[in-house]
């Protein structure tokens, strides 16, 4: 059974503080986090950001890819469970590229899982753009399935951080 494409990601001031700050430390590497929250319904709401170490390998190819620290994941995820929280999927930057899943980044995505991305080109596009990447089709698991439309961001409460009013657009 596929896990249902959530509708909405709701995020609120603070976090995207804390994220739009770890992806950006990272450049001119991809920076890379854990999201991590719950599910609402057809809400996934994120409730904190664990900022991650891009462990890419060869280092040089960093600024174009990234890979997150297993042991990273391992502790968010022992820590998620002591909460009650569960890790919504991650989060990491394109400095030089759109907001949008590269075919790599897909490839490398075990779903189903959140993928959200920041772009790091100048305003006009889109900063921050979320998929949903469902679980791969057991039928046909080499089938590289086309990219449904992003999910809507919503921002609550607390202060957004600049530029978050255009976020999704």
């Amino acid at each position: 059974m596929r896990a249902p494409t959530p509708e909405r990601l709701q995020f609120d001031g603070h976090c995207l503080i804390v994220l739009e700050r770890t992806l950006l430390a990272a450049a001119p590497e991809e920076g890379c986090a854990l999201l991590l929250g719950a599910h609402e319904g057809a809400t996934l709401r994120v409730q904190w950001v664990w900022p991650c170490r891009n462990v890419w390998q060869p280092a040089q190819a960093r600024p174009q890819r990234f890979s997150l620290d297993p042991r990273e994941q391992l502790l968010a995820q022992r820590w998620c469970r002591s909460r009650g929280l569960t890790v919504l999927g991650a989060a990491h930057s394109h400095p030089s590229s759109e907001a949008v899943p590269s075919s790599t980044d897909r490839a490398l995505c075990v779903g189903p899982t959140l993928m959200l991305i920041r772009s790091g080109l100048p305003l006009g596009s889109a900063t921050l753009r979320a998929w949903w990447i469902p679980d791969a089709n057991p039928e046909r698991p080499d089938d590289c399935e086309a990219l449904q439309p992003p999910i809507e961001l919503l921002i609550t409460g607390g202060t957004p951080a600049p530029g978050a009013e255009r976020l999704g657009e």
